[in-house]
C-alpha cells in the first residue's frame, strides 16, 4: 500500500519465515513466504537480539508488516509472532529435520515475488502439524513431507502425473513413475523395463493410505530424484543439503540396530541411533 506522499510501499500479511542470515552486529537478512506476494526477501532489524531472535526463526510464522521507499527496493521486514514452530521440535531431530527441509527447499525452489496461494496454505498446515505434537510428528510426518514436495514439484511447474498409467491408461495397479516422463506405469506394463523405473508408494494415490517407513523412504526418492533434476539440477545446483539430511535421517530408520547380547542368548533389534 502506498502512503499519501507516495514514495513508499507499506503491507501487511502473515509470513512464513524461511531462513534468517545475519546482516551487521544486530542485523539480518530474513527470506519469508507469503500468499500474495510469494518469496520476500527483506532486511529485518534488530533480529540479532534475543527478541529478534526468537521471532525470525525457520518454521516461523508471523504477522510482518513489510516496509519499502520504492517498488521493487529491498523492504524492511517487522512483525509479531503468531506461530512459532522451531522451538517445539528441538528435542524432535527427525521432525525438526523435515520443518529445515521444507523451509530450505521452498526458500531456495521458488521463484521470489511470485504469488503461491496454494502452496503457501500447504506450507503452513504442514508447519503447524510438525509443531503441534513433536512426538506425533515424528512418527507421521515423513508422508505429509512428501506429499508437499509433489506439491512443490507442481507449483514449479514440474508436476507428476500419477492419475493413469502413461502404457496402458489403466488407473489402478500403478506401482511405478517413469524417470524421464514423471508418469506413473503399472506393474504389468512396466515389465523388463522396471529396474529402470522408480517405485511409486501406495500412499501417493490416496489420502487414505498412511504408508509404511519403506514407503515413505521410497516418496523421498521419488520426490528428490524430481527435485534434483528439475528444480536445481536446470540451473546447475546441488540438492539442499538439508534435504539430503532429511533422506539420510529417515534411510538410517530403517538399518537394523542389534541390541546388546542378551543375558538368555536372545538378540533383538531395533532403530539405529541417530
Amino acid at each position: 500500500m502506498m502512503n499519501k506522499g507516495g514514495t513508499s510501499h507499506d503491507w501487511e500479511a502473515p509470513a512464513l519465515v524461511l531462513s534468517a542470515a545475519p546482516l551487521g552486529e544486530a542485523n539480518a537478512r530474513v527470506h519469508v513466504l507469503t500468499e500474495e506476494h510469494g518469496l520476500v526477501r527483506g532486511v529485518a532489524y534488530g533480529a540479532r537480539s534475543r527478541a529478534g531472535s526468537a521471532l525470525w526463526q525457520p518454521g516461523n510464522v508471523v504477522k510482518t508488516r513489510f516496509q519499502a521507499r520504492t517498488t521493487g527496493a529491498m523492504p524492511r521486514l517487522s512483525g509479531e509472532m503468531l506461530y512459532g514452530c522451531g522451538f517445539r521440535l528441538l528435542d524432535a531431530p527427525l521432525a525438526l529435520s523435515m520443518m529445515q527441509s521444507v523451509c530450505v527447499l521452498a526458500d531456495t525452489a521458488l521463484p521470489e515475488g511470485e504469488p503461491c496461494p496454494l502452496l503457501f496454505a500447504q506450507t503452513v498446515k504442514l508447519l503447524t502439524f510438525l509443531g503441534v505434537d513433536p512426538a506425533l510428528s515424528e512418527r507421521e510426518g515423513l508422508p505429509q513431507v512428501v506429499r508437499w514436495e509433489l506439491a512443490l514439484l507442481a507449483d514449479l511447474g514440474f508436476g507428476l502425473d500419477l492419475s493413469c498409467c502413461a502404457v496402458s491408461g489403466a488407473t489402478t495397479g500403478l506401482a511405478y513413475v517413469s524417470p524421464r516422463t514423471g508418469r506413473a506405469v503399472t506393474q504389468e506394463a512396466a515389465g523388463a523395463w522396471q529396474d529402470r523405473l522408480l517405485p511409486l508408494p501406495d500412499f501417493l494415490l490416496t489420502e487414505d493410505d498412511t504408508g509404511t517407513l519403506q514407503d515413505w523412504v521410497a516418496g523421498l526418492k521419488l520426490t528428490g530424484y524430481f527435485l534434483a533434476r528439475d528444480a536445481y539440477g536446470q540451473r546447475h545446483l546441488p540438492l539442499p543439503a538439508a534435504r539430503e539430511r532429511l533422506s539420510l535421517r529417515a534411510e538410517r530408520a530403517l538399518l537394523p540396530d542389534p541390541v546388546p547380547h542378551q543375558p538368555d542368548g536372545r538378540e533383538g533389534f531395533g532403530l539405529a541411533p541417530d
